[in-house]
């Protein structure tokens, strides 16, 4: 066994995912993408929403409401220019990927249908419109309040892309619907914890250990005002890649089982 290594390692680049929950007669449900096979980036995996951090997601200008962002930049280990670009961004990629908007048109409202959105939802995916102009013309201020801090974790130095990814958790606010109309996902479903990880088990979807790990981790809470009262411990996570037998494995804490039981993304290389 060796370690993956590369003379030109790519620096991660910022970005942002939101695990967005449900109560359900089930138990919690999460929201879940398949992501296209040919994106450059886990194609054909079984994703959170979310995405790279933009630009214009740091825009001083973006209305705001909840926690202020020198909170967020504790938490997360970053200055408050980088802690409100990932809110931003989480907030942003929630609404490109699956329609939800954690915005209202005042510090303790919440949009409740977003389909009025549709034209501004596709400028926003194709980079013509920012957000910050967006929640400007719809008067809208970003709730920050109903996202939770929840890991971070960085993509492993041997991968082409790297990602420097903080994980947050929220709760889809009602009468919003999350749905699949976006170019990257094939496929989208709600799922329990544990049906999404037996889905896998059973070769039907593919998991990166970041995915299957918060899969795991949220198994065990019993509702979502479980799960928004918790207050994890955020420490980078890095995975290490190493070559086994000619093959390419993955080490990261917590791993027992998701070789033992599922198919992984390397299994293929």
């Amino acid at each position: 066994m060796h370690d993956v290594t590369d003379t030109a390692v790519p620096t991660p680049k910022d970005a942002a995912t939101v695990i967005l929950l449900r109560d359900a007669a089930a138990g919690i449900e999460v929201f879940l993408l398949r992501r296209v096979g040919a994106m450059a980036f886990a194609g054909g995996m079984t994703v959170f929403p979310g995405g790279g951090v933009d630009p214009s997601d740091a825009d001083t200008s973006i209305g705001w409401a909840g926690p202020p962002v020198s909170w967020w930049a504790d938490r997360f280990g970053v200055d408050e220019p980088r802690a409100k670009a990932l809110v931003c961004a989480a907030v942003r990629e929630t609404f490109e990927e699956c329609g939800v908007l954690l915005a209202g048109p005042s510090p303790d409202t919440v949009v409740a249908d977003t389909s009025g959105y549709r034209s501004a939802r596709e400028l926003l995916e194709k980079r013509e419109l920012s957000f910050a102009d967006f929640l400007a013309a719809e008067k809208l201020v970003l709730r920050a309040d109903l996202l939770r801090p929840w890991a971070n974790w960085i993509t492993p130095v041997g991968e082409p892309r790297r990602y420097d990814t903080r994980f947050f958790v929220a709760v889809v606010p009602a009468g919003q619907r999350a749905d699949g109309q976006t170019p990257e996902a094939a496929a989208v479903a709600w799922a329990t914890p544990q049906a999404a990880i037996d889905e896998w088990r059973a070769g039907r979807s593919i998991l990166l250990p970041p995915t299957w790990t918060q899969l795991n981790t949220l198994a065990q809470y019993a509702d979502t005002d479980a799960v928004l009262a918790a207050d994890p411990r955020i420490e980078p996570i890095e995975p290490t890649l190493h070559t086994v037998d000619g093959q390419l494995t993955v080490t990261f804490p917590g791993q027992d089982g998701y070789y033992a039981e599922g198919p992984h993304p390397w299994s293929s290389r």
